[in-house]
């Protein structure tokens, strides 16, 4: 009986959410710091290593997609994928953190592309077999954004843990065995999760659309294209903010490392409640037209992060980014599910996978634009390594933690005009 009351329901599929963006915000915000700060990896092998990862990414993304909407089995398209990568996930997450000691240089670098792209190929799997499921388990404007602000609630909660938590785990643990303890966590969570899940049958009963048409019919869709650029360049903004905060609070804020955990709560717990105001924007507003305000709220926001000059300040500014990461955070699920639902009407078939992992592939490609402005800023400023900070490692710092989102989310701003309104849709 708990079991079915739970079954598809927005608060058990948040928990596939939590699972996830635990390790995945360790990942995100400790990987450049821990190879390039702590191991002595050079900022120019670091952005390689991830230009490399995205050629991989951009076939890996769209295949997987399209073989999660043609799977047909008896427990559903998606189940079986998550199910089957959870332990993979689990040794490459691990494999990313514990490097052995004395590498160094090549080694280094070649242990850190392997890992990468093991790591975020699984990973690839997870997210496109998990996301294609919110369209299909949720239909409707009013219960997508429900589902949406419960998920991202979770969804903060998880980035808390994994970025103010991590700090303290590696300074007790180490950073092998924190990977550890984080990949246990994701499985108990993700498996539970699953366990909820319901696949909708009819769906599975739907012959595929061959993969030349399915993705001309994708690729066409101009809409998504535009929903989607936008956000690539506001996930570079929320990367930023994950992957810099360990560097501005050393060189900006000259806090140590033990207060790092306090800078990034400060963003990331107000987001908590803040999700529920932007359920009721979405609400009132609609869905195009919040995304809209969010992507402007956002860049507004890290405007102070640039005169935060200290623990007190850094705390201040982290709370007023809180608000607009919240709104960006929501909105866009239901413009996706949207989209979704007119390329079901139009070609018979429920596509989730493909559109997800395209979706995912545009949105991660913003991993590329994070690691060429990291690159290019620190280039200006004579930053390479921590062991070669150069003149003047706070202006790095403040320069890619305000100045360079703020640009990011203007063009964001910009693309979100030329999608038709709601009252269209």
């Amino acid at each position: 009986m708990r079991t079915k009351r739970f079954a598809n329901s927005p608060v058990a599929y948040a928990l596939g959410m939590f699972a996830m963006m635990i390790p995945s915000q360790a990942f995100s915000a400790f990987y450049s710091y821990y190879y390039v700060e702590k191991l002595g990896l050079g900022v120019g092998l670091a952005t390689l290593a991830r230009t490399v990862y995205l050629i991989w990414d951009a076939a890996n993304q769209p295949l997987f997609g399209y073989l999660s909407d043609k799977t047909r089995t008896r427990w559903g398209r998606r189940k079986p994928w998550i199910y089957s990568a959870v332990p993979l996930f689990m040794a490459s997450f691990v494999m990313v953190f514990a490097v052995p000691e004395g590498m160094s240089g090549g080694s280094l670098f070649v242990w850190f592309l392997i890992a990468l792209i093991l790591y975020e190929g699984v990973a690839t799997v997870l997210w496109v077999n998990y996301g294609a499921l919110f369209p299909e388990l949720f239909r409707g404007d009013g219960i997508r954004a429900k589902a949406s602000a419960i998920q991202q609630g979770f969804q903060i909660a998880a980035i808390l843990i994994g970025s103010a938590f991590t700090p303290i785990l590696f300074a007790k643990l180490g950073f092998g065995y924190m990977a550890v303890v984080y990949a246990i966590v994701f499985a108990v969570f993700m498996l539970l999760c699953m366990s909820t899940v319901r696949e909708n049958k009819e769906a599975s009963l739907e012959p595929p659309l061959r993969i030349v048409e399915a993705f001309r019919e994708t690729l066409r869709n101009k809409e998504f294209w535009l929903l989607n650029v936008a956000n690539s360049f506001a996930q570079t903004v929320n990367g930023l903010l994950s992957s810099m905060i360990p560097f501005y609070a050393k060189y900006v804020l000259r806090i140590p490392e033990s207060q790092v955990s306090l800078l990034l709560a400060s963003i990331f717990v107000s987001v908590i409640p803040l999700v529920a105001v932007w359920y009721a924007i979405v609400r009132k507003l609609g869905g195009l037209r919040s995304w809209r305000l969010s992507l402007l709220v956002y860049g507004l926001s890290v405007i102070p992060l640039a005169f935060a000059q200290n623990l007190g300040t850094g705390i201040a500014a982290g709370i007023v980014v809180g608000f607009g990461l919240a709104g960006f955070l929501v909105t866009p699920p239901v413009l996706n599910s949207r989209i979704i639902d007119r390329d079901h009407e139009m070609t018979g078939r429920r596509r989730e996978g493909t559109y997800t992992a395209v979706s995912g592939f545009i949105t991660r490609s913003s991993g590329l634009i994070s690691a060429l402005a990291f690159w290019i800023v620190g280039m200006l400023f004579g930053y390479v390594s921590g062991d070669e900070p150069g003149p003047d490692p706070a202006g790095t710092f403040q320069v890619l933690i305000s100045v360079v989102p703020l640009c990011l989310l203007a063009v964001a701003c910009v693309l979100s005009l030329f999608l038709r309104d709601d009252s269209k849709a």
